[in-house]
């Protein structure tokens, strides 16, 4: 079982809940947001006429971008849906943890659809190792930041269990 955060002195625990979850919307707010300018820039490039003249490798690429993006978007909205489902329910504990699973998979497809464009972009810009080490670099890049870096920031007795 996943624990909930701690409450704020005073706060009850379905206080706690609703807090929780309110944090949680905000946050996929900003990472949707981001997933779906990012979707409509990856959308327009198809219909481009540079588009047509690129690799098989280019436009594989983007496909798969593309699609990962797809999943980042339905990871990041469907904490809402659910809410909108479920609420009256009473079922926001479940919503919760499930949401924020959902949460950290879809900043993991944000994550790649981040790296796969650096790498479309790269391709079509300087192309071969150098492409492909700039593409690397951004993914290592958001790992870090986003998953080990808090991963380190966890108080000792979290990472013990």
């Amino acid at each position: 079982m996943v624990e909930l955060p701690p409450s704020e002195p005073g706060e009850t625990p379905s206080a706690r809940l609703a807090r929780n979850f309110s944090e949680l919307l905000q946050e996929l707010r900003v990472a949707q947001a981001g997933v779906q300018i990012l979707f409509a820039f990856l959308l327009a490039i198809v219909f481009t006429e540079p588009y047509e003249e690129q690799s098989d490798f280019v436009r594989g690429l983007h496909l798969v971008t593309m699609l990962s993006a797809a999943a980042s978007s339905a990871l990041l909205i469907a904490p809402a849906v659910w809410h909108r489902i479920l609420f009256r329910h009473r079922r926001r504990e479940d919503i919760l943890r499930h949401a924020n699973l959902c949460a950290l998979a879809g900043s993991g497809f944000l994550a790649a659809t981040m790296s796969g464009t650096v790498l479309i972009v790269a391709e079509v810009a300087v192309g071969g190792w150098i492409a492909i080490v700039i593409g690397a670099v951004t993914a290592v890049f958001f790992v870090g930041l986003w998953f080990a870096v808090p991963r380190l920031l966890r108080p000792d007795d979290e990472l013990r269990k």
